[in-house]
């Protein structure tokens, strides 16, 4: 089974190019002003317009408020909504009906208890996204994007009744390693493939890319 990519944080027509050209099935584009990767509506929408149909669009938010969602979508071509935050069950069923847009829920991860919080957005997400959950001395933490990975055999021999990503310190050092133990059908990373925060790396992006391959899960 081929793994899909998810380069997110773009934010350069540079980073679309190179991201599509080595191999990716997704970019994300993030909307949370805190991060160094946030964008305003009618910049997502100029990328948008330049990512290539059949690449899939994401757009991350952590607990939007309706104007928010409708901002970016009025000028973006959304195609998944990367929910970050502390969203209910009830509110990402809200959010699908409004907008027609798929959602993803991300759910933090740090020890085994932490795959219950994914059990009631089953039937009710299209996809999960299992990212690491900050430790609580890390300073200045975000939602995501802060390059902390957690032990990835948490993960296997799991199933799962819908699409799930794996995300949380991937890099082109370790990715290979992460999907063989976690079975991930498919990765997500940010600070991973940057030289800088929010400054996308094409020859990282390029490795990562090159990196993911096809990989035996672990028994």
């Amino acid at each position: 089974m081929n793994v899909a990519v998810k380069i997110c944080g773009v934010s350069q027509p540079a980073d679309i190019d190179c991201a599509v050209s080595s191999g990716a099935s997704y970019v994300g584009f993030v909307f949370y002003p805190r991060s160094p990767r946030n964008l305003m509506p009618d910049q997502a929408g100029a990328l948008a317009a330049a990512t290539p149909s059949g690449i899939t669009t994401v757009a991350l938010f952590v607990d939007p408020d309706d104007a928010a969602l409708d901002a970016v979508l009025h000028r973006a071509r959304i195609d998944l909504l990367q929910l970050h935050g502390d969203e209910s069950p009830e509110r990402i069923a809200d959010i699908k009906n409004r907008t027609g847009v798929r959602v993803m829920k991300a759910i933090k991860i740090a020890v085994a208890d932490d795959f219950a919080a994914a059990t009631p957005f089953l039937g009710i997400a299209d996809q999960l996204l299992f990212d690491a959950k900050a430790p609580p001395t890390l300073e200045g933490a975000m939602p995501g994007g802060n390059a902390v990975s957690y032990d990835w055999a948490l993960l296997t021999g799991r199933n799962w009744p819908c699409p799930w990503m794996l995300s949380g310190g991937l890099n082109p050092g370790n990715v290979a390693q992460a999907i063989r133990i976690s079975g991930a059908p498919a990765v997500d990373v940010s600070s991973g493939v940057e030289s800088a925060p929010g400054v996308k790396d094409p020859v990282r992006i390029k490795a990562f890319l090159q990196t993911v391959s096809p990989q035996p899960r672990v028994r």
